[in-house]
């Protein structure tokens, strides 16, 4: 079978196997990745039409327990400057987001023990209190099936757990022996069985990743149907032992994101920040390639480059929230609205 006849398949069936996706990663060219962007862009216009939805990202800590070997907020970084937003700095930054029209906002951070599920919830009661028509949603690691619970109860409705590698061998290689694959899944079941939206995601053309591991990602996508799935070409960061690692290509992660969309039609698909950085048509790109979310950046400027998981991260330009009407005339000027809606997903 060849490339394009898999690309109807998948958006048909919106069933590959690990094989079949390996065999358009593997072979596909120019060509096949536009056909692929163009099939995709079809499926999301008929679902959602041209709209984009808008999420208020707000980076509340860089201190992480972890030590992720490719991340450039990982405990053993010594350069990184650390920092930790209050409760009050947090609800300040949705306050700026809500007047810039903001439904959604994302609490993203490292694992900080700081945040109890105590802190948490709170934060997230005075959220939801103050803005009753917005969507809060985490991004916080792993966490207790128990927290989880709380979280969910003060209010918390959505939960991004990047799975980083659907292939435990591959993980191994990116993370140090405490943490687990294993763990890593359990969560993302758990978040899924509590009525979470949830959101998955990895890494494209992060250090050992061979193109099967990238085909078991996209068949661990279409397996788990996510509301949401993150992903984006991985970047180095100067302090991790990764640090001369090529970067992912753009032209493997707009093909991830097409075959993402056709198998999961009605998915939301962020055009991320990681693809902004690698190229300054990145977000118009994803979009065209099936990508339906975009992120700006509402963490305070004074903070927001030491925020840093890899080099050169697109936050303050047009990446940043005090950029909205950019963004707006840029993806009006290819044909899309971004819209202040929550936007919640179709995706059951």
């Amino acid at each position: 079978m060849e490339v394009v006849e898999l690309i109807d398949k998948l958006r048909i069936s919106q069933d590959l196997s690990i094989q079949e996706y390996e065999f358009i990663i593997s072979i596909a060219k120019e060509k096949h990745i536009e056909y692929a962007s163009f099939k995709a862009d079809e499926v999301r216009k008929s679902i959602y039409g041209n709209r984009v939805f808008i999420r208020g990202l707000i980076e509340i800590s860089n201190i992480c327990k972890n030590n992720c070997l490719y991340c450039g907020i990982r405990r053993d970084n010594k350069n990184a400057i650390r920092y930790r937003l209050s409760p009050e700095e947090i609800l300040q930054c949705c306050r700026k987001g809500h007047e810039l029209g903001f439904r959604t906002f994302v609490l993203q951070g490292g694992e900080d023990p700081f945040f109890t599920d105590e802190i948490l919830c709170k934060t997230i009661e005075g959220i939801k209190k103050e803005f009753p028509d917005c969507a809060v949603t985490l991004s916080l690691g792993e966490r207790t099936s128990e927290s989880y619970g709380k979280l969910k109860q003060a209010g918390a409705d959505r939960y991004l757990l990047r799975h980083e590698t659907a292939t435990e061998e591959h993980y191994r290689k990116l993370h140090p022996s405490e943490m687990s694959f294993t763990n890593r899944m359990e969560c993302l079941r758990n978040l899924k069985e509590m009525g979470y939206q949830i959101g998955a995601g990895f890494m494209v053309g992060s250090p050992f990743q061979t193109e099967r591991n990238l085909a078991a990602d996209l068949h661990f996508i279409q397996s788990l149907k996510p509301q949401m799935c993150g992903l984006g070409p991985f970047i180095p960061h100067k302090d991790t032992e990764f640090n001369n690692h090529p970067a992912g290509t753009l032209n493997q992660t707009l093909l991830c994101l097409s075959l993402v969309r056709l198998a999961n039609p009605k998915i939301l698909l962020p055009a991320t920040t990681a693809l902004a950085t690698i190229c300054s048509e990145g977000i118009a790109l994803g979009m065209k390639a099936g990508a339906n979310v975009v992120m700006p950046n509402l963490t305070p400027v004074s903070v927001r480059n030491n925020y840093s998981l890899y080099d050169r991260k697109s936050s303050n330009g047009n990446q940043a929230a005090e950029k909205l009407e950019f963004l707006k005339q840029q993806m009006n000027s290819i044909g899309y609205e971004v819209v202040i809606d929550r936007g919640d997903s179709l995706q059951g």
